[in-house]
């Protein structure tokens, strides 16, 4: 049976046909070929190995060159060398002297005096401590800095194998500091069987793949040879297109809050600490509050805010108004209130919709995105998004709320449900939603009722029931995910799998 070739895989064997002992470079075959781009002359070799006619080589090698922060390194010096020469020539070595000079930023003094104990330098009463044999970390940061100087030398890079193991081990772990490079060369080597192939059989023809009514009208088409199909082989699934299953899920939910009746609100992004947390009674020394939990904004840094509306929660937080409340005590801080950040929950716009409508009866939901200084890991997320409701009504009561819940879950299709107590410094009493899945019961969100040192300010005089959930939390339930930051990853094949929510 005669072997079926394509033209270059016809083209290339002609070449190597001439010398059967040659190991072929991609380049060689470029030029004998006349194939401009390489990558023809890389299909056809695979095709001409896989029908046994030549015999692929290939051969990787791994260069190092430096990265952005080697770069830099390389030029401003590496930030354990700084810390060094500051702490041999400084006769204050306190953290304290440390973070007041201008040798690093401010920043890089953690990392670099991690780097500086693993070379045996010690802490000791927040004062910085050098050994007595300080030779063997000065010959140990003269290697480190040769070792970038000889890396950066080169614009290609070093060989791998020409680096000290140890060095490279130690620097590649280093965020940005080194950058690999592959490189790969290929060869060929024709075998018996690619040798015994007639010239005739090299023959360049016309390959036909389509016929068309253009194609029939002339005469080409009757030299030409014809692709074959192998009608037996699988056809590939037509890809179309089809939602993010977050915004499937977020499509979802709003079409349950409609057909119960809720009508969907939203707001900005950027708010002020008063809105966002004095108007829920989170007092002002509140752990939320802090840098670690919050994105402060430096522009706008403050925004302002009515002054009678400063003076109502003013009352709530020092000693409860007119609610009965003792309140938390302490001073209120107007300039605390009016700081610019960007909003850790939606709840910030239902509270604003109640204050426009204080005395109107409603029922509102919003899905939206909330930010946290939060670690990245498979369960949390600095930016997210949170689904918010509330009922404000005369008679709303606890059970409504839960009865609303319990609703909204099992046309989620999550018929078990339960609550249980929990605390929020805004609602009273306060609940925690949990719901059946897999066998355990799952926490999903809060709810409660809002306390009179919320509602009391904005003019409110109706009970207001309110809840909130994460949507990515959701989102792992319904998608059966372990890792939140799937949600978040460009990974086609997995966004082709997921169901049509």
């Amino acid at each position: 049976m005669a072997v079926e070739l394509n033209n270059p895989e016809k083209r290339m064997l002609g070449v190597m046909q001439s010398n059967e002992n040659e190991d072929w470079t991609v380049q060689k075959l470029c030029n004998l070929t006349k194939f401009e781009d390489q990558a023809i002359i890389v299909g056809a070799g695979i095709g001409l190995v896989e029908k046994g006619l030549a015999i692929g080589f290939e051969n990787k090698k791994t260069f190092w060159t430096l990265g952005n922060e080697g770069i830099k390194a390389n030029s401003e010096g590496l930030l354990e060398i700084k810390l060094w020469e500051w702490l041999q020539s400084s006769s204050d070595t306190s953290m304290k002297s440390l973070q007041t000079s201008s040798v690093v930023e401010k920043h890089e003094i953690g990392i670099g005096i991690g780097l500086l104990k693993s070379l045996g330098v010690t802490l000791e009463s927040s004062n910085l401590i050098i050994p007595e044999d300080k030779v063997l970390i000065d010959e140990k940061l003269k290697d480190r800095r040769l070792f970038l100087e000889k890396v950066g030398f080169s614009e290609k890079g070093i060989l791998e194998e020409e680096l000290d193991n140890d060095l490279l081990n130690h620097f590649r772990n280093r965020k940005s500091l080194l950058i690999s490079l592959e490189e790969v060369s290929r060869t060929w080597k024709i075998t018996n069987e690619g040798m015994k192939i007639s010239s005739e059989d090299l023959e360049e023809k016309i390959m036909i793949a389509e016929i068309t009514p253009e194609l029939l009208q002339g005469s080409s088409w009757q030299n030409a040879e014809f692709k074959p199909y192998d009608v037996s082989l699988e056809s590939s699934t037509p890809l179309t297109g089809k939602p993010h299953p977050m915004q499937s899920l977020i499509e979802r939910i709003r079409s349950i809050f409609l057909e119960m009746g809720f009508t969907e609100i939203d707001g900005d992004y950027v708010q002020t600490a008063g809105w966002n947390m004095d108007a829920l009674f989170i007092p002002q020394d509140h752990p939320a509050r802090e840098m670690q939990d919050t994105f402060y904004l430096s522009n706008p840094e403050s925004i302002q805010i009515d002054e009678n509306r400063l003076e109502q929660w003013k009352k709530i937080h020092e000693h409860g108004g007119d609610t009965g409340s003792i309140g938390w005590g302490g001073e209120f801080s107007n300039d605390i209130a009016q700081r610019g950040l960007l909003r850790t929950h939606t709840t910030v716009n239902t509270v604003k919709y109640i204050s426009e409508n204080p005395n109107k009866p409603c029922r509102v939901f919003g899905i939206g995105r909330v930010f946290r200084n939060e670690s990245i890991d498979r369960t949390h997320l600095p930016e997210f998004h949170q689904i918010e409701g509330i009922i404000m009504e005369p008679g709303a009561n606890l059970p409504m709320l839960v009865t609303t819940l319990k609703t909204f879950y099992e046309k989620m299709g999550y018929p078990e449900v339960r609550v249980r107590p929990a605390y929020f410094p805004y609602t009273e009493p306060s609940l925690e939603v949990e719901v059946k899945w897999r066998g355990q019961w799952l926490e999903l969100g809060g709810a409660g009722i809002f306390r009179p040192e919320v509602t009391e300010p904005l003019g409110c005089s109706s009970p207001v029931l309110a809840w909130g959930m994460g949507l990515e939390r959701l989102a792992m339930l319904v998608l059966g995910l372990d890792d939140i930051r799937q949600l978040y990853i460009s990974d086609l094949e997995w966004l082709k799998s997921q169901p049509v929510l």
